[in-house]
């Protein structure tokens, strides 16, 4: 996700992906719509995830809302074999599975260029994006995983202070302090009415007293369970957004209007906050739709002045990846052909297709000019 991929009606992957009118509709709060939550057709939670608190308190938050809670006899996670590969993702998709984090997943990770470091409290996310991140990055079946030990997690945190190489060290991001990013292998609020852990994790930042910001991205809107916390301005929420017209990639997820909606509660009560733009998507007609956008957003936030960011993510793909989408979603449109695009070799050595140098210079050109034209208060963190 960062930037950051539901079974009985109604539920979010049963409606369409980006929706026009939503988008353009008034997102003040008095037009907002009931919130649609995750419910995942099963629930799966270790023997080891059984032993934790949190991990019970999934587990009975799940069963309070109707859902097939299994307890394992073991730590494996096993799914029946589907000879149908799009059925087996399907089934994958609608469960949830509470594990133990292993140790190599309490070594915190940087990443650049979000935050100094990683924290995850899940990994796989519920959402059906076409252009998923996630793809070829995660082995195995896309199970979502969610964390029981969060008191293994935190323990973590502390160690981490001032160690960075991010905004513990840049000077234009040093007012941040040292930050962690919470929505790199998930999207921690698509799941929040079932864990508890992103509240849980808001609140411990609120009362450490450190030059430490929490951050996390979203594609949701059910901010409830934050609004009152005491969070101490330590935590920044953004919303992950699209044009209309290329949420449509983004199934299972809160309409673009919601998301603003969301974004707005979420400056109402003292969050930091901010946008993250991706992936952007330069296929005929992106300027007026990512000015649309940018309009959107400023209409959304009218009468407040927030401490609010602006993250710029260009769509870019691996040949892995690539395979792995054209599995999952093999009606998609989006291009991924190869035309207009040049290869960027990753720090792991593998090759990814982001967009020709000409293309990259029109995009932050346009941001630039959006931006400053729309939103002057917005602090460009970076463009990629």
């Amino acid at each position: 996700m960062a930037p950051s991929d539901p079974q009985h009606a109604p539920t979010r992957t049963e409606e369409p992906a980006g929706n026009d009118v939503d988008l353009y509709e008034d997102v003040q709060p008095h037009t907002a719509r009931p919130t649609a939550l995750w419910r995942p057709k099963r629930v799966l939670i270790t023997r080891a995830a059984m032993g934790w608190d949190h991990g019970r308190g999934i587990a009975a938050r799940a069963a309070s809302l109707g859902l097939n809670v299994v307890e394992l006899p073991s730590d494996r996670l096993t799914l029946q074999a589907a000879e149908d590969p799009r059925r087996a993702y399907a089934d994958a998709k609608a469960t949830l599975a509470v594990v133990v984090a292993p140790p190599s997943k309490l070594r915190l990770q940087p990443i650049a260029p979000s935050a100094d470091w990683r924290v995850d409290l899940a990994e796989g996310c519920p959402a059906h994006c076409t252009y998923c991140y996630l793809a070829g990055s995660l082995k195995g079946p896309p199970i979502t995983r969610v964390y029981a030990n969060l008191p293994d997690i935190l323990e973590q945190l502390p160690k981490h202070l001032g160690l960075g190489a991010v905004t513990s060290r840049q000077a234009a991001r040093a007012i941040e302090g040292t930050t962690y990013e919470a929505s790199c292998y998930t999207d921690p609020l698509a799941m929040e009415h079932l864990t508890g852990s992103l509240s849980a994790l808001v609140s411990w930042f609120g009362s450490w007293d450190a030059e430490a910001q929490l951050r996390f991205t979203t594609k949701y809107d059910a901010v409830d369970p934050l609004i009152g916390l005491a969070h101490n301005r330590r935590t920044r929420m953004r919303v992950s957004v699209n044009p209309a017209a290329y949420a449509r990639h983004e199934g299972g997820t809160a309409p673009v209007a919601a998301r603003l909606r969301a974004l707005r509660r979420m400056a109402e009560a003292d969050y930091r906050v901010g946008l993250t733009i991706a992936p952007i998507i330069a296929a005929p007609g992106w300027e007026e739709a990512y000015s649309s956008l940018i309009q959107q957003t400023s209409r959304a936030l009218a009468g407040l002045d927030p401490d609010l960011t602006v993250e710029l993510i260009t769509h870019r793909y691996t040949s892995s990846s690539k395979d792995v989408l054209s599995s999952w979603y093999p009606g998609s449109d989006l291009d991924m052909s190869g035309s207009g695009r040049s290869e960027k070799r990753t720090k792991f050595g593998s090759i990814k297709q982001v967009y020709d140098p000409p293309t990259m210079k029109a995009i932050r050109t346009f941001f630039d000019r959006e931006l400053a034209t729309h939103l002057p208060n917005a602090r460009l963190l970076y463009f990629t």
